[in-house]
């Protein structure tokens, strides 16, 4: 597995990468540089060539100075240039070599001398026809007088003083390609450290949440994206544990809920089989059981609808109503429970009519949920708040109780699911800890804001938004 991962792969291309590089600098380089160096050598000595030949050598061949004297002049320029200097016969005999002293008696031939076999132009390397035991560059140039070649001028040097230049030139390259590879190097490095390490972080780390061991954490501290990506994925895996929990705790509440009163019914029907229970009190009992089955309807009905809301799958039929009079209708819906512990509504209703746009039936459940909460935490003889005020194109509607109010902790909590405060700080204990989760949804689903402020022994309010009606 490991072979196959990016990061060799990566590697391998860069080795690959430093080893073509040298092998191209050491090979088609020095081949290309010395070739270069060669051509401009050669082009030098022709244009010297040229020169010493219209000073010197045509004035030999026109008479107007002796062999002996273009010697001396030729053996000057030698010392001064470093270059070897012929002048050699058509047939290819050597009449003067600034290199040997001059005598008409004593000259060489040069056997098979063809100055037109050269495969270049005026150049060619070698050991010029035998007569050099080391590689040599040789530049022949025609000697013309009365529009006739009498002979060729020649200038010879060595090539190690070429490949010398090349050489040191491709040193240079050497150098600057190490040079290049050691910051290739560094940047590999420092890429290891910067990029592939946390990479290899977050991909074991999301190997361990694809294993459910979300309470890993990707230790890696940095501002960039990496950084940003770390921190977004720790912040998944938070949520994604506390998701695992929230089902856990999920499932434990709505099993509690279901189980309790269906041992309820369980027992009071089997206590009525069995004789337990006489007849004569058996409809008190059935009471109890129809009260409980009421309940689980209820539940069901509640979860149907969270369920709807959640997958978005429920249409809202919006349309224009007052928000005043649904909020008349709805509190005066509570006159039974009310009653029972003496609580009253104020209603502080701006406006005779006050118009909002949206879906009523849903508004009327948001409401009822809000005012049912007041009341069961409430205290006997207390004041519920309904209020409605406008700002802009909003309308803030506000329920609020003067009951035990929520804990601090705990005001993040109530628009979960099944979440409920504090059984001993409620009066009714038969709540099914959704009725704050469908609201949120409700508000939600319509585009809207809802908002709690709450404090313990004070009392608790409820501001949700809606849409004025245009």
């Amino acid at each position: 597995m490991m072979k196959h991962t990016l990061y060799r792969k990566f590697l391998l291309a860069y080795i690959l990468f430093g080893c073509l590089s040298f092998l191209t600098v050491v090979a088609m380089t020095s081949n290309l540089t010395l070739k270069h160096l060669t051509e401009q050598k050669a082009d030098d000595l022709y244009k010297e060539a040229k020169l010493v030949c219209s000073q010197y050598a045509e004035s030999y061949y026109n008479d107007e100075m002796e062999l002996a004297t273009v010697h001396s002049h030729l053996r000057a320029l030698d010392t001064y240039m470093s270059t070897q200097i012929w002048i050699i016969s058509p047939e290819g005999t050597i009449l003067v070599n600034s290199r040997e002293k001059f005598e008409m008696s004593n000259t060489v031939h040069i056997s098979d001398f063809s100055p037109t076999d050269s495969t270049h132009s005026f150049y060619r390397t070698g050991n010029f026809y035998g007569m050099f035991e080391d590689e040599t560059l040789s530049v022949i140039y025609p000697i013309t007088s009365g529009f006739k070649v009498k002979g060729y001028l020649a200038l010879h040097t060595p090539m190690r003083q070429i490949v010398e230049s090349r050489d040191r030139i491709l040193n240079i390259s050497y150098l600057s390609l190490c040079v290049i590879i050691l910051l290739s190097t560094i940047i590999v490095v420092v890429f290891t450290f910067m990029v592939y390490m946390p990479l290899k972080k977050i991909t074991a780390a999301i190997t361990e949440y694809a294993h459910g061991n979300f309470k890993h954490e990707i230790k890696i501290h940095k501002d960039d994206e990496i950084g940003k990506l770390a921190d977004s994925l720790n912040y998944m895996a938070s949520e994604l544990d506390a998701m695992e929990e929230y089902q856990k705790k999920f499932i434990s509440n709505i099993s509690h809920d279901f189980r309790s009163p269906l041992t309820s019914i369980k027992g009071y029907l089997e206590a009525m089989l069995d004789g337990t229970i006489p007849v004569e009190m058996q409809e008190k009992y059935l009471k109890i059981v129809l009260s409980e089955t009421e309940r689980l309807t209820k539940l069901t009905q509640s979860m149907l609808l969270l369920n709807n809301l959640s997958s978005k799958e429920l249409m809202l039929e919006k349309n224009t109503f007052d928000i005043n009079q649904v909020i008349k209708n709805t509190a005066a819906s509570f006159g039974g429970s009310c009653m029972a512990k003496n609580i009253s509504f104020e209603l502080i209703l701006t406006e005779g009519a006050l118009n909002v746009y949206a879906d009523m039936s849903k508004i009327q459940q948001v409401l009822y949920n809000l005012i049912d909460n007041a009341i069961k935490f409430s205290s006997q003889n207390s004041i519920i708040y309904i209020e409605t005020t406008v700002k802009n194109d909003k309308i803030f509607v506000s329920v609020k109780d003067t009951g035990i109010g929520i804990p601090k902790e705990s005001i993040h909590q109530i628009w979960d699911r099944f979440y409920k405060i504090d059984a001993s700080r409620g009066k009714d204990k038969k709540g099914t800890g959704l009725g704050l989760s469908i609201v949120k949804e409700i508000i939600q689903i319509h585009g809207e804001n809802i908002n709690v402020i709450s404090t313990e022994g004070v009392g608790t309010e409820f501001i949700f938004t809606l849409s004025k009606a245009k």
